[in-house]
C-alpha cells in the first residue's frame, strides 16, 4: 500500500514541486523584499538549504552516509519561496557529502535552470558566493569587519530564516520519517522525501499551516571554503558588497539602481 501510494504521488509531484512562472516570481521577489525589509533584497527568487533525512546504516557504503553531526543520512538540497514552499528538490547524496557539492552536481546549477537570470538565491555559509551558472548569494564570514556587514547578515538572515521553517514543520508534521532512522532501502528514501515535500506544498495550497515546534537543529553545513581567485567567487563578492551597501544608503538611492542589471 505505502509504495502504491507512493507511486501515484512520484506521478503528479511535478505539478506541486515546481519552478515558479513569471507572475509567481514577482510575487516570490516582493515577498523575500519584506521577508528582508528592504528593497536591496527585490531580486531575490528564493532560498536555498541541505537537509539530513536519518536512515539506518545500510550494509554498503556505510561510512559514506556518516555526516558530521554523527549518524547515517540521506541529503537533499532545496529551493523554497518567500512562504517556504518548495521550488525545487535534488536529493540522494549521501550524509557526508557537503552542501557545496550537492549544489554543483544538481540539476538546477548544472542547467542553470533556476533562478533566471538578473535574479539570486540565498543560502548560508555552507555555500559558496557566485554569480556564474546561478547567482547565490551568502552572508560575510565571521569575524565582521564593519557595521554594514552587519547590517546585511542581519537582513540575509531574516529573508533566509523561511528555508529553516519549512525544515521545521517538515520534521514537526513527519517526526517519525524525519527525528528517527528511517527504516526503509536507501534506494526508497528519496521517494519518500519526495512524497513529504509533496504533501507539505499541498497543505500551504490549502491553508493547512503547521508551527514548526523549537528547538529543532539547523542542517546546513559550515562555511564553504572559497577556491583562490575564483571569478565567480569574485563576482559574487562583489555583487553582496554591492548589497550590503545599498542598505545603508536612502531608499530614493535604490529605487534609482534597481533600474540597472548587477547580477
Amino acid at each position: 500500500m505505502v509504495h502504491r501510494v507512493s507511486n501515484d504521488i512520484q506521478q503528479v509531484f511535478w505539478r506541486f514541486i515546481r519552478l515558479p512562472n513569471r507572475a509567481e516570481l514577482e510575487e516570490i521577489w516582493a515577498g523575500f523584499q519584506q521577508l528582508a525589509g528592504h528593497p536591496a533584497f527585490c531580486k531575490v527568487a528564493g532560498c536555498i538549504d541541505g537537509c539530513h533525512v536519518r536512515i539506518v546504516p545500510p550494509g554498503q557504503f556505510e561510512a559514506d552516509f556518516f555526516n558530521r553531526k554523527l549518524f547515517h543520512s540521506v541529503k537533499f538540497q532545496a529551493i523554497v519561496d518567500h512562504k517556504g514552499r518548495f521550488l525545487d528538490v535534488h536529493i540522494g547524496f549521501s550524509g557526508s557529502v557537503h552542501d557545496s557539492r550537492v549544489l554543483r552536481c544538481s540539476p538546477v546549477y548544472v542547467h542553470q535552470l533556476y533562478p533566471p537570470p538578473g535574479w539570486c538565491l540565498l543560502g548560508n555559509g555552507g555555500y559558496p558566493c557566485i554569480s556564474v551558472l546561478l547567482t547565490l548569494i551568502t552572508t560575510f564570514r565571521e569575524p565582521l569587519r564593519n557595521p554594514t556587514q552587519e547590517r546585511f547578515n542581519a537582513r540575509h538572515s531574516w529573508a533566509r530564516s523561511v528555508v529553516e521553517r519549512a525544515f521545521g514543520v517538515l520534521k514537526t508534521r513527519w517526526r517519525s520519517i524525519f527525528l528517527k532512522a528511517l527504516e526503509v532501502k536507501v534506494d526508497f528514501v528519496s521517494e519518500v522525501i519526495v512524497d513529504c515535500l509533496f504533501l507539505h506544498n499541498l497543505c500551504l495550497g490549502h491553508g493547512d499551516i503547521l508551527e514548526p515546534e523549537d528547538g529543532e537543529e539547523v542542517d546546513g553545513d559550515d562555511n564553504c571554503v572559497a577556491a583562490a581567485h575564483d571569478p565567480a567567487q569574485q563576482i559574487g563578492d562583489a555583487l553582496r558588497d554591492w548589497m550590503a551597501a545599498a542598505i545603508s544608503v536612502p531608499e530614493e538611492q535604490i529605487r534609482a539602481l534597481r533600474e540597472h542589471d548587477y547580477y
